[in-house]
């Protein structure tokens, strides 16, 4: 295969990921309007680790160390998103025009995985620093959940 082909497809991969997140962080099926408030993000972090917290019965330490793992996510979550109230203007910057705009669409994508590359290693830290904490019980327990799982956003 010829490099410039190849390089094409490897663009047009990513622009497709990049602008399917994209889409994907401005959906919220049970809201209506955009991205979650600050308040809501909040309110629900509070739930979740409640949940968390009484399904594996943690410790003071545990729930500590749960607590810095969603700080780090909800960090890593606010710099992906950026200053942007609205993820879907900036896609529907991108074919605004005549033209689809790929030197924004590149632009986008290289601001978003630089996002990702940077804050990934705290986020894996913090996740491996609160499941090393648990008891092996509590481990067995998380990956029961995990297999039981059959996709994003279903339960049970």
């Amino acid at each position: 295969m010829k490099p410039w082909i190849k390089r094409s497809l490897i663009a047009l991969t990513g622009i497709t990921i990049a602008v399917g997140g994209l889409t994907a962080c401005g959906t919220r099926g049970h809201q209506e309007h955009g991205s979650m408030s600050a308040e809501r993000m909040t309110e629900m972090r509070g739930k979740v680790i409640d949940r968390v917290t009484k399904k594996l019965d943690l410790t003071a330490e545990q729930q500590q160390k749960l607590g810095v793992l969603a700080d780090k996510l909800q960090a890593q979550r606010t710099a992906f998103m950026g200053q942007t109230t609205d993820p879907r203007a900036e896609v529907r910057q991108l074919v605004a025009g005549e033209k689809f705009d790929r030197a924004r669409a590149l632009s986008l994508l290289d601001e978003k995985t630089r996002v990702v590359q940077v804050s990934s290693p705290e986020v894996i830290n913090a996740l491996a620093d609160f499941y090393d904490s648990l008891n092996p019980t509590q481990q067995s327990e998380v990956r029961e959940m995990m297999n039981k799982r059959k996709g994003w956003g279903r339960r049970g």
